[in-house]
Formats: C-alpha cells, structure tokens, sequence
C-alpha cells in the first residue's frame, strides 16, 4: 500500500478539461482542525467560493472534521493537481496560521466515468457527516452545499 507521500499516489492521474473528480483532501494527521466552528466556518467558506477553483465549477462539497470531499468539474486551464493544489494554499490562508500545517501533502481522486451516476457521487459527498453519526439529517449539518441547492428552494419549504 502506497505512504501518503508515495509518487504511487499520482501514477494515473490525468487531467481532462470538462471531466467531474470526486477529491478528498485530509488534515495533516487527520487532525480535527473543523470541529469547531470558526475554523470549519472560514475554511468552508473559502473552499466553497470561486477563488478557490478559478476556471472550474464545484458541484458540491463537504467540510468534516479531518477532511473535505468534493465534486469537481475541472475547467480549461489548469491541471487537476494545480487546481487542487491552488484550493488547499486559498483554504490555508485564512486558516489559523501559526497552527502548524493545515494538509497533508497531496490528495485523492477519482474521476467518474460517463456512466456514474453523478447525482449518486453527489448524495455520497454530502450524506458524509450522517454516515459518519455527526448528523442525522442534511439540514442539521452546516458544512456543505450542491448546485442542485438553492436559496430560493429552501425558501419555499
């Protein structure tokens, strides 16, 4: 089994503009940098806005206490290692600075194929705090979003 650093890590990594990556980044140690709020609050909400994934859209992501998963449409211009990387550095700025290091090195992906069922990935990402027992229910958990979601649909409920 390849370390957390092991080059093995990325053989087979490709980027391809236009394709949708399911990637998980973890804290340093698995450290449960988000438990509380204001950490889990500003990284969220750097993670969750488009300077953190300039050129690529964020379908849909959740913060949990040791690490974020996502769902990645990766844009034109950049590789999927540089986007990713770009993210971390945008979410590690205004983390805690003198906490020591936010990420482990690097990040897990996968690319899901024409016959995933994206609406499946999506409901994997976000039902994260439920499997894990952080939460019961979606709406009793605050980080995270999908662009199926909208203000105006939790309005009218």
């Amino acid at each position: 089994m390849p370390t957390r650093r092991s080059p093995e890590l990325r053989s087979g990594r490709w980027s391809e503009p236009g394709r949708i990556y399911l990637v998980t980044i973890v804290t340093d140690g698995r450290r449960p940098w988000f438990q509380d709020w204001e950490p889990a609050a500003a990284v969220a909400r750097a993670l969750a806005g488009r300077d953190a994934w300039p050129g690529s859209r964020l379908l849909c992501w959740v913060l949990m206490p040791d690490h974020w998963h996502g769902l990645l449409e990766l844009g034109e211009s950049e590789s999927l290692s540089r986007t990713v990387g770009r993210a971390k550095a945008h979410a590690t700025r205004v983390w805690k600075p003198d906490a020591g290091r936010l990420w482990q090195p690097g990040f897990h992906d996968r690319a899901l194929r024409s016959d995933d069922n994206l609406l499946a990935a999506a409901r994997y990402v976000v039902a994260n705090p439920i499997r894990a027992g952080i939460s019961r229910s979606f709406g009793g958990y605050s980080y995270w979003d999908a662009v199926w979601i909208s203000a105006d649909a939790d309005a009218a409920s």
